[in-house]
């Protein structure tokens, strides 16, 4: 490679990096280029390229033009911002090496094995175990738009199901791929997501019903292969039904091509189906003994491979959930035993022998002794024999007709003897017929047992079959794959180009039409008229045709006739077709038998006579029934399906294949497709093993590099006009961003940035770019970041400059000084001078420092005089002062102690007082009361004498009455008299004692002047004294059902929680608990607490939904609790009443039972109350704490793919973090205002921030675009104002910040340094609370925003991995977000008493009296 083409691949930076070439220079070899015109493209357009080479900062520039040869450079890289992406169309150059190299950092780096391609997800089989399919992801994902997390099979799973959700139209996911690229797991997980995410509330368990079909098509339909351990052998196509409500009612499953030969025969190292090894497993088990099973090794269909034995793979517990899985489908054991009497004959009919007799004649060897024709009888094999008795079959017509054909002519019947390979391959004809039906059978079993009775709303169909290919020897059935391949490569063509215009429409761009290859001609080839298939059946209807002459016939129509058919050069066995993805050599060996699939007819006769049921129902002659698959739905093909016209068609393989491929695409046609194509990565099964050979192959035949070729054409990179502004509002000057309109802005400075606009398009809400010109973008804006990093560099280093020569020149200057004023001194003092000057020195340091010491001897004494008489002084002033002070505190004393006594006696006497006056009141209302009643007995008894007149004796006794109640009230009258001298006497110490409250004795006096004349006038007296309320509440039986009416049911709790004691309806309630107490009424009781539960329970199962319900009843519930263990009577919660509220306590019975059923109750009523929580702040959690930006313009906005740009939901709701914090605290507001307990509310708030952390955390480790150093920046931000608004409700101590610190690791993981071995160390002793699962994930997945950051090198990962593997926590990627910490409630004594509680008139318990 020369400096010419080095400098041609220069878009990004100085250093230039190819896929190829190792031998270029690197950037130090070289001075400084630059290109004179904007390299913008791919590809170079211009033979000549000129650039500018500068000499050094002080050589002057010189322009240089180079001749180029654009098609000997290597393809461009994309910028180190773009490698790694989620989507490969995000990648500004689109091609092969960048492909791969994209996968490999994803795969081999990073660990991902989701990528999408597009529309297609690509999914790397990883041979490994990885944590990212449990129930938390399957909840991570749904709900989720497609591009918003990390691709996954479960967000293609969620994308379907989203879409037949709200389009209500039929989806399909289609999943192919090689054998062991993992398609049969792939089709599992999609299958497992729906089962999860719609789960029906019916007690039928559909979604367990449809996941268990799954085993039992594996054990019967796959197989051990050379490439795969668990190769599925045949096509599935699996439509699961929904309702309206979309929860699955059934499903139905159709297969495609199931491998028979592999019955008979296997290849080296390979096994037959899984189920034949099951059984040999368990043969010595007691319900299998009399199928008479041995060991695998000692059947021939199961002995051929070598290998019977799967390493890590348990035949015998296998077949234990085989069974399981049977029976939870609703087969019976007679119908499990009767197909493991088929398969344990199939193994036996192996292994009949058949023997030579003569040259054309052979024989079977039965233990039972008798002669037929050209059979000679032996004794030594029994295998027939069980063969038959198993089937019930005549063992002598089995073994005349496996030896034997007939042969009917118009004119006789011949029977001619076969020869001992024609034998074999009648026996082995009749093997795979009876397995065939048998595994058709039980497919029809599980539809059946899948059906439904109502009707489909929806479905989505899951499409598992084989992917392109190509093998040494490939026979029918890699013809019959291919062409199935042809089918579906057409429609995913067809299916891309429909999705690239209407995203062009949408856009108002101008849609021009893009080359792409259609396969047509290659379809023709295979199903059009006397096209590869028609000759096929032709040559099968001859009675001697032979594969010899159908390929004769091949060569004769289409060898030099048509360019995708080809003659190979050494071979005349053999024909080539150029399929879309390679070509392919076909061998025409077995073609024919392969297709005709024929037993003989005595062979079905004698099968058709069985007496076992259902081998003879697998032989009868029946119409054809139409599928109930098809029959369900009505499909309309979107393309003219060419239908064969051979009238044998439907008694060839190739015919139905044909038949049943058609009504597949019929049926794709008709749903909205999902693609997922999976990838071997390796031939090995080495994990996170990278073959880029096999994986360019694969990539090639499945259509991921024609879906880029095609978005390559076009405009494959796209942004939103906020994305660019975002991005690259850098480069904008400041006039342009000085306009209002961001999109007009966009426009304009586009304009500036590239010449060229044929390089881009824009849409109404996005801009497309064509190949390279993102990348173009980006050096630009590389550039201007250096640059500015220039300037400030520059600026920081002059000022650091200056700062240290100012500091230097001024060191220097100190440095003249002092030795100039040295030099000046030496130059003008001579030796006897300085000797003179010495002895002045020492003369005068003896005399100042006598004259110093006298002076000092001086002061010290005045000193220490001064100092005795000043201490004196402030010492007996200080006694003085507090011999005062002591004085006065006492006077204090008990001047404080006369004034408290004095104004407690007068609030003592005011309180009597208005005691009195309240009481008075009180017996006057009493006194009126009686008064009326006993003129109401007066005028009784007056009309019970006049009426009566006759009954003396009863009037003597009402006489006799009234001289008593005379009594009674002359008894009365004295009270009332001394009552009133006390009254007099109190008033008159009153008097003399308070004459501030003059007024009120006035006042109080008249009153009882006044009510004492109307008590003389009325004749009725006082009572001993008045009565208090007792806190109990008096209702009747028949009001039990009003109370919980009123006071449960109809109860709104907005009216309730303004200005109202908290609890209040559950103290009311109480309050008739302690009344029914009080008449020791049993029945009473319970009838009033059952109601009051069972009311709680009705009233929280309407509002489950309500959380200010759920809120009111949950305080209510735990009031009520609380007022059960307070009155108790129980020392352990009595120490917290009042003497009057231990009064109250229930004096007949223990309620323990019901407090426990209390509890029970509060404690599902909080949970249901978490979970509406859950409900309304979970939207909002991934959009505000980890999507929104806190803080402002650190976030850079990638480059993103198709998937996210054509996200099939518009979010138009913008959440923030304020939106969190406004949540929470409307949730908070919401539970004080109910009156619910201050540690209820803090386990509530722990429970809510345990799930902010973990579906922020969840979505963190899901989402690799999240994972860098300014999102950490975010996170952190936002802990913190989670933080603040703790410390502003006053939660600090409710441990919910400790529930976000594996968050707050994660967030500091992002920004710390990664580089060093001490930084793998700080990380594994500071990130405690996350586990080394997600440590990995985490370093794996961090992805730089700019080019100034720096990726995680793989084997800083491994140092980390090294220092993790000591720990022992858990192996599970994600957090539990469904996890609840167990709840506790405390007791809390209510300050309230019973006897003060007063009923507001809105409750409408006007019938309860208070006591």
């Amino acid at each position: 490679m020369t400096g010419t083409a080095l400098v041609q691949t220069a878009p990004y930076k100085a250093s230039f990096r190819h896929f190829a070439s190792p031998s270029v220079p690197t950037e130090e070899t070289f001075g400084s280029f630059k290109a004179t015109r904007h390299l913008n493209l791919g590809f170079l357009s211009d033979s000549i390229f000129p650039i500018v080479h500068s000499h050094g900062p002080y050589g002057g520039h010189r322009e240089l033009d180079y001749p180029v040869d654009p098609g000997s450079l290597p393809p461009l890289r994309n910028p180190d911002i773009l490698v790694g992406e989620n989507d490969l169309t995000a990648l500004s150059y689109l091609h092969e090496p960048a492909v791969l190299h994209n996968l490999r950092i994803r795969f081999a780096e990073s660990k991902l094995i989701y990528t999408y391609s597009g529309i297609i997800l690509v999914a790397m089989n990883p041979y490994k175990q990885l944590p990212i399919y449990g129930d938390a992801i399957i909840h991570a994902y749904s709900g989720q738009n497609m591009g918003d997390m990390d691709p996954h099979i479960f967000a293609v799973a969620e994308e379907a199901y989203k879409q037949m959700a709200r389009n209500n139209r039929n989806q399909s996911i289609i999943v192919s791929g090689e054998s062991g690229a993992g398609k049969t797991v792939s089709a599992r997980y999609a299958m497992r997501y729906f089962a999860t995410v719609s789960k029906s509330s019916s007690n039928a368990h559909v979604e367990d019903k449809v996941l268990a079909s799954n085993p039992i098509t594996e054990a019967v339909g796959n197989a051990k292969t050379t490439r795969n351990d668990n190769s599925s052998r045949f096509g599935k196509y699996t439509e699961i039904s929904f309702d309206e409500r979309n929860q699955i009612i059934g499903a139905n499953m159709r297969t495609y091509l199931l491998e028979k030969s592999r019955v008979v025969f296997q290849a080296e190292n390979e096994r037959n189906y899984h189920i034949f090894y099951q059984l040999c497993a368990c043969a010595q088990q007691p319900e299998f003994e009399h199928l008479k099973l041995r060991s695998a090794e000692e059947f021939n269909y199961t002995r051929m491979g070598g290998n019977t034995v799967i390493e890590g793979v348990n035949d015998r517990a296998d077949m234990v959930e085989t069974q399981k899985t049977f029976t939870l489908l609703g087969f019976k054991e007679d119908f499990q035993m009767d197909v493991f009497k088929i398969l344990a004959a199939i193994l036996h009919l192996g292994n009949v022998q058949v023997t030579t007799v003569g040259n054309e004649r052979s024989s079977v060897s039965v233990r039972v002794m008798f002669t037929l024709p050209f059979l000679a009888v032996k004794e030594d094999d029994s295998h027939l024999k069980v063969f038959c008795e198993l089937l019930g079959l005549e063992t002598g017509k089995v073994a005349q007709w496996l030896c034997n054909r007939k042969i009917v002519t118009a004119s006789e019947t011949v029977v001619k003897p076969m020869t001992r390979p024609q034998a074999v391959n009648a026996r082995d004809a009749l093997a795979k017929k009876i397995y065939a039906h048998l595994f058709d059978f039980i497919v029809e079993r599980i539809n059946q047992a899948l059906h439904f009775s109502g009707k489909q709303h929806t479905f989505i169909g899951v499409l598992d079959i084989y992917g392109f290919e190509t093998f040494d020897v490939n026979s029918f059935e890699q013809f019959c794959i291919n062409y199935a391949n042809e089918k579906l490569q057409q429609q995913f063509n067809l299916h891309v180009f429909k999705l690239e215009q209407e995203e062009y429409m949408k856009e108002d761009i101008p849609w021009t039409l893009i080359d792409f290859y259609d396969n047509q001609p290659v379809i023709d080839l295979i199903e059009a008229k006397m096209g590869i298939l028609e000759l096929l059946d032709e040559e099968c209807l001859l009675p001697h045709g032979t594969d010899e002459n159908w390929l004769q016939k091949l060569y004769n129509n289409f060898v030099n006739k048509n360019s995708l058919f080809e003659k190979p050069r050494m071979s005349n066995t053999s024909f080539i077709i150029q399929h879309f993805a390679d070509k392919v050599e076909y061998q025409c060996e077995g073609f024919l038998e392969k297709n005709r699939d024929t037993v003989y007819d005595m062979l079905v006769e004698i099968l058709r006579a069985s007496k076992f049921h259902l081998c003879a129902t697998f032989f009868q002659e029946t119409p054809v029934v139409s599928s109930p698959f098809g029959a369900m739905i009505t499909v309309k093909s979107a393309k003219q399906v060419i239908k064969p016209n051979n009238k044998h068609f439907r008694t060839t393989v190739g015919s139905k294949f044909r038949s049943s491929l058609s009504l597949l695409m019929e049926t794709l046609n008709a749903t909205t497709p999902h693609y997922v194509r999976c990838i071997k990565p390796n031939d090995g099964k080495l994990p996170f093993e990278f073959d880029s050979k096999r994986i360019v192959q694969q990539l090639r035949a499945c259509g991921v590099l024609e879906t880029i070729r095609i978005s390559a054409q076009s405009y494959p990179s796209r942004w939103t006009y906020l994305e660019f502004y975002s991005r690259y509002g850098i480069l904008m000057t400041q006039q342009e961003l000085s306009l209002g309109d961001k999109k007009e802005v966009c426009k304009i400075a586009l304009h500036r940035f590239i010449q060229d606009s044929n390089q881009y398009q824009f849409g109404r809400t996005k801009i497309f770019f064509r190949a390279g010109q993102v990348a173009y973008l980006e050096k630009l804006r590389l550039d201007k970041l250096r640059q500015s990093c220039i300037v400030i560099q520059k600026h920081v280093r002059g000022w650091l400059q200056r700062r240290k020569f100012l500091r230097e020149r001024q060191a220097a200057l100190t440095i003249q000084q002092y030795f100039r004023g040295q030099q000046t001194v030496r130059k003008a003092i001579t030796a006897t001078a300085l000797k003179e000057a010495w002895a002045a020195i020492i003369l005068q340091k003896h005399c100042r420092g006598y004259l110093v010491r006298n002076l000092y001897q001086l002061i010290r004494v005045a000193t220490i005089t001064i100092q005795a008489y000043t201490r004196g002084f402030l010492a007996r002033r200080q006694y003085r002062k507090l011999l005062q002070e002591h004085k006065a505190v006492i006077l204090q004393k008990y001047a404080r102690a006369w004034l408290a006594r004095r104004r407690f006696q007068n609030i003592r006497r005011f309180v009597l007082n208005i005691q009195l006056t309240y009481r008075v009141q009180r017996l006057q209302k009493k006194l009126e009361d009686q008064s009326r009643e006993n003129h109401g007995l007066v005028e009784k008894l007056t009309s019970l004498a006049a009426l009566r007149a006759g009954d003396l004796e009863k009037i003597q006794k009402l006489e006799a009455e009234l001289e008593r109640a005379a009594t009674h009230r002359h008894s009365y009258e004295e009270k009332g008299r001394r009552y009133r001298d006390t009254v007099e006497e109190r008033l008159s110490k009153l008097q003399k004692h308070n004459a501030e409250l003059e007024l009120q004795k006035e006042q109080a006096e008249l009153t009882l002047q006044e009510k004492t004349e109307e008590l003389k006038a009325n004749e009725v007296h006082l009572p001993s004294g008045p009565k208090e309320y007792l806190g109990m509440l008096e209702y009747k039986k028949e009001d039990e059902a009003k109370i919980i009416q009123n006071l449960i049911l109809d109860l709104k709790p907005r009216g309730v929680v303004v200005n109202m004691i908290p609890g209040l309806p559950a103290h009311i309630l109480f309050m008739c608990v302690r009344y029914a107490d009080s008449l020791n009424d049993a029945d009473m009781l319970k009838s009033l607490m059952n109601s009051a539960i069972n009311g709680i329970k009705h009233v929280v199962k309407e509002h489950l939904e309500d959380l200010e319900m759920l809120s009111f009843w949950l305080s209510n519930t735990c009031h009520l609790l609380n007022c059960l263990k307070q009155y108790s009577g129980e020392e352990e919660f009595m120490k917290y009443n009042s003497p009057q509220q231990n009064r109250n306590c229930l004096n007949n019975f223990d309620l323990t039972e019901y407090r426990q059923i209390l509890s029970d109750v509060a404690i599902r009523i909080y949970y249901q109350f978490i979970i509406v929580m859950e409900n309304n702040i979970q939207p909002i959690i991934v959009p505000g704490m980890l999507e929104y930006e806190s803080l402002q313009g650190i976030s850079g906005l990638k480059p993103t793919g198709f998937r996210k740009r054509s996200s099939s939901i518009d979010d138009t709701d913008a959440y923030t973090m304020t939106s969190v914090l406004q949540q929470l605290s409307y949730f908070y507001t919401t539970m004080c205002q109910n009156g619910l307990d201050p540690e209820l509310v803090r386990q509530v708030v722990k429970q809510l921030f345990y799930l902010i952390g973990a579906v922020t955390l969840n979505s963190l480790l899901l989402r690799k675009d999240m994972c860098s150093c300014r999102k950490g920046m975010q996170i952190r931000c936002n802990i913190s104002y989670l933080e603040e608004w703790l410390k502003d409700k006053n939660l600090q101590n409710s441990s919910a910040k400790e529930t976000l610190e594996p968050l707050s690791q994660a967030a500091w993981l992002l920004q710390v340094k990664k580089t060093t071995d001490s930084d793998a160390r700080e990380i594994s002793e500071c990130c405690t609370c996350l586990s080394a699962v997600q440590i990995i994930k985490i370093l794996n997945s961090y992805t730089p925003i700019d080019e100034f950051e720096k990726r995680v090198a793989p084997s800083f990962v491994r140092k980390v991995q090294a220092l993790l593997n000591n720990r022992g926590d858990s192996s599970q990627l994600m957090l539990d977000t469904k996890y609840l910490f167990q709840v506790t409630f405390p007791f809390t004594a209510s300050p309230h008493a019973l006897e003060m509680t007063q009923i507001p008139s809105s409750f409408k318990l006007g019938f309860l009296r208070r006591l």
